[in-house]
């Protein structure tokens, strides 16, 4: 099967209608990369919400320096570290997928979702919390955290670097990665296999339809799995 996309665009509109989270992962499992997925916490702030995008990685840490004379970076001595920049960095098509402190503030709000949409960017995922809740689900932004929490970064953390490989739970993420969400999680595509990987995704949700059809009609588990091999 070639490949039935021309460009990203096509490509995200294909994930996004015909494919998801599980049947991605089993490929990934099927060619030995079997520690895509992010932590299980990480899960959209509504059900129907999906990710499809290329992967804008952002590494926060903890600080509570605040700013001012005594501190020796520049770049943690400004307000959210360069977190403006890398909202003002997105391209079309980017996911903002930040990782790198602790889980104890939120990490994406309702005008990072603004600013992050202005800029043509399909989502956010970060590990951690998000808030602004209803701020975000106004504008329909795709918003993947461990869930809402109020607490503010400013005092608590900082962005500083973006655009790097990220450690997010076991995934190395690394830019231009392919981040797919749904409402059973976020895997990441290496680029490296992503078109045998979509390819052979698209491919098992027709064998899937198949299979689902057969055991509908009546037949026993054993005799499809031996039939199609697909379960």
């Amino acid at each position: 099967m070639s490949k039935p996309w021309k460009n990203d665009e096509e490509l995200f509109a294909l994930m996004r209608t015909q494919l998801f989270t599980a049947v991605v992962g089993d490929i990934m499992d099927e060619l030995g990369h079997q520690r895509q997925f992010l932590p299980p916490q990480v899960q959209p702030l509504r059900d129907d919400m999906v990710v499809a995008g290329r992967a804008m990685p952002v590494l926060e840490m903890d600080d509570q320096g605040g700013e001012g004379p005594e501190r020796q970076s520049a770049v943690v001595n400004q307000p959210f570290g360069l977190m403006f920049h890398a909202l003002d960095d997105l391209r079309p098509g980017e996911v903002y997928l930040c990782s790198g402190s602790s889980p104890e503030y939120a990490l994406w709000g309702e005008l990072m979702s603004l600013a992050a949409g202005q800029r043509g960017a399909v989502g956010a995922v970060v590990n951690g919390y998000s808030r602004d809740t209803k701020g975000i689900l106004a504008q329909n932004f795709p918003c993947f955290s461990w869930g809402r929490h109020a607490q503010d970064q400013r005092a608590r953390g900082k962005v500083v670097d973006y655009r790097c490989a990220i450690r997010f739970g076991q995934v190395l993420v690394r830019p231009g990665d392919i981040v797919f969400g749904d409402v059973d999680g976020v895997c990441v595509v290496p680029r490296e296999i992503e078109d045998e990987v979509f390819v052979r995704a698209l491919e098992k949700v027709r064998g899937e339809r198949r299979v689902f059809d057969a055991i509908k009609g009546g037949m026993k588990v054993r005799e499809a799995w031996d039939k199609f091999g697909i379960m």
